[in-house]
């Protein structure tokens, strides 16, 4: 089974374009994915690219922008192929199966200002997620 569901933000506004025999909209984004746990000195996040096509893609199109928040389900696909040179060259993308949206349209209008700090009832529900990391026996 090939299934990835992440949770992050558009890295830039989508690429669009339409083509093949039914004029298919594809959209490509990058999404940016915070890493659960991570040692110092590692990066704080994994940046990956995607691909939406026909339906998928018109709404990333008319709704999604750099730095919305996005819940995406999809599969992972090879994109290796050999350059002029004759060197292989790996890469990896991700193709979305769905999409949804991970925060309410005011939280992602205050984010898009930078203005959040809290969920969007004013809740701290999360205050103190950093102090979990000194609890896990794995660190």
């Amino acid at each position: 089974m090939n299934k990835v569901i992440f949770m992050g933000r558009l890295t830039r506004d989508p690429e669009i374009r339409y083509g093949g025999e039914n004029n298919t909209c594809i959209a490509r984004f990058g999404i940016a994915v915070d890493r659960r746990f991570r040692k110092e000195g590692d990066p704080t996040a994994d940046f990956f690219n995607c691909t939406a096509f026909g339906k998928l893609g018109e709404f990333v199109e008319k709704y999604l922008h750099k730095g919305a928040k996005i819940v995406l389900d999809g599969e992972i696909r090879n994109n290796n192929y050999t350059d002029k040179e004759g060197h292989k060259v790996y890469g990896t993308q991700i193709i979305a199966n769905s999409i949804e949206f991970a925060e309410s349209k005011r939280a992602a209008e205050e984010n898009s200002q930078g203005n959040i700090d809290q969920a969007d009832d004013g809740s701290d529900f999360l205050a103190g997620s950093a102090d979990l990391d000194e609890d896990l026996p794995f660190n």
